[in-house]
């Protein structure tokens, strides 16, 4: 049971499940740019909705009235389309809203080690400098 608790109270868990529920909600926010920004531009070109993009394999397709295909194999490229959109544009929302300007938040960061190193060489030179001083007194 310890061994429970010490996984479960690790940070790495609490950081995956925050990540999850920020996902979660990022992924409504790209599914409404992508469904009411990308998809109205890309219907200037074509049909207004990139679902609607579709081919027919097998002969012709032949729709009902309720939507079902009831002849050929319909193949609906258009889906994908807009998911491949989709998967492109919070790629690039997550690389350049976040990757980028963490990394750069921590490159300016620095870690207690870099901190007492850089003290103790600033105590070096100090020391230097006194050293120098007393010989060239001398």
């Amino acid at each position: 049971m310890k061994g429970f608790k010490e996984f479960l109270l690790r940070g790495n868990v609490i950081d995956l499940a925050i990540a999850v529920v920020i996902g979660a909600a990022f992924t409504n926010i790209v599914n409404a740019f992508v469904k009411g920004i990308i998809n109205p531009l890309v219907g200037a070109f074509g049909a207004k909705d990139l679902d609607s993009y579709t081919s027919c394999i097998k002969g012709p397709c032949i729709v009902s009235a309720t939507g079902e295909v009831t002849s050929g194999i319909q193949i609906l490229w258009g889906s994908v389309l807009s998911a491949a959109l989709q998967f492109v544009i919070t790629a690039a929302v997550v690389y350049f809203g976040i990757v980028i300007p963490v990394g750069r938040l921590m490159a300016h960061r620095k870690t207690p080690e870099e901190v007492s190193a850089e003290s103790e060489l600033k105590e070096v030179v100090l020391l230097t400098e006194i050293r120098d001083a007393l010989v060239s007194r001398a």
